[in-house]
């Protein structure tokens, strides 16, 4: 992904671990309790100082940039794109919810993340936070149409332990993908894709796709294609696992766990299961 040169210097990642206390809820309960987020990202130079001024000015667009994000989105299905100020001193942002989720938790989470947004990046240039439900970003320069799979920008988590039978298993893991991915790029999808494919008699395994809506289908295409060539290196055969890009995220389990719920199904994530995974 093309980046002015000052982000060449040192990049600063903060993934956040859950602990057992704080494994997500439904979104029925966020509005009452708060929800931590799988993972955050956020850079700034080491040369960066301000004046008072441009600090106020980072200030107000990252503000501004943040609550249109939450506001806009929840009016316009999910989605939304914001920006603020001019030249260098201007910001660019995107939210969106998980496709198959429902507008309260679309909202409730949208609301949790412009919320963390600023707490957690301390205005830097480069601010992502994951959800379960939702993502958001903002940065300083418009990266609307972008493909972004920078591997130490994402959240990889994989669930323990391996599957029975690792070739047969990756084999069924890559045929649902490749449904998922199919449905994520056909037109009115949104970029959402879910598939359920039989592994054994009483095993299926469950894949969603999606991108941000600002990709073009074979950007779209490209970035979920990259994204599970990943799979190998980062999952292996774990009974579980996700890869979060910040124009993409693909994921897969053993249980029912994109809406409409099946049967058995599981709205929470026992993260207790999973270990994040750094990729190169």
């Amino acid at each position: 992904m093309a980046s002015p040169s000052r982000r060449s210097h040192h990049c600063c990642l903060v993934l956040v671990a859950l602990s057992l206390a704080a494994m997500l809820l439904p979104m029925a309960m966020a509005t009452t309790i708060s929800m931590s987020p799988i993972g955050t990202f956020c850079w700034n130079p080491s040369y960066n100082e301000m004046s008072s001024g441009e600090a106020i000015a980072r200030r107000r667009n990252i503000n501004s940039v943040v609550s249109d994000l939450a506001a806009k989105a929840r009016a316009a299905g999910g989605f939304a794109t914001s920006s603020a100020g001019r030249g260098i001193d201007a910001f660019y942002g995107l939210a969106q919810c998980r496709g198959d989720v429902s507008g309260g938790d679309c909202d409730a989470c949208l609301a949790q993340a412009a919320k963390q947004m600023v707490t957690n990046s301390n205005y830097t240039l480069d601010s992502r936070i994951w959800y379960e439900y939702c993502f958001m970003r903002y940065v300083d320069f418009n990266f609307f149409g972008e493909m972004d799979t920078r591997t130490d920008a994402s959240v990889t988590l994989r669930q323990w332990p391996d599957m029975d039978n690792p070739m047969a298993f990756q084999k069924a893991v890559g045929k649902a993908m490749g449904k998922t991915m199919a449905h994520a790029v056909t037109v009115g999808s949104g970029g959402l894709g879910r598939a359920k494919v039989q592994y054994t008699s009483f095993v299926n395994v469950y894949a969603l796709a999606q991108c941000t809506r600002d990709l073009a289908p074979p950007t779209c295409a490209q970035c979920l294609s990259m994204t599970v060539s990943k799979f190998a290196e980062a999952c292996g055969s774990g009974q579980g696992c996700q890869i979060n890009y910040s124009s993409c995220w693909v994921r897969y389990e053993i249980y029912p766990f994109y809406f409409p719920l099946e049967a058995n199904g599981r709205v929470t994530t026992d993260l207790t299961k999973y270990t994040k995974v750094t990729m190169h």
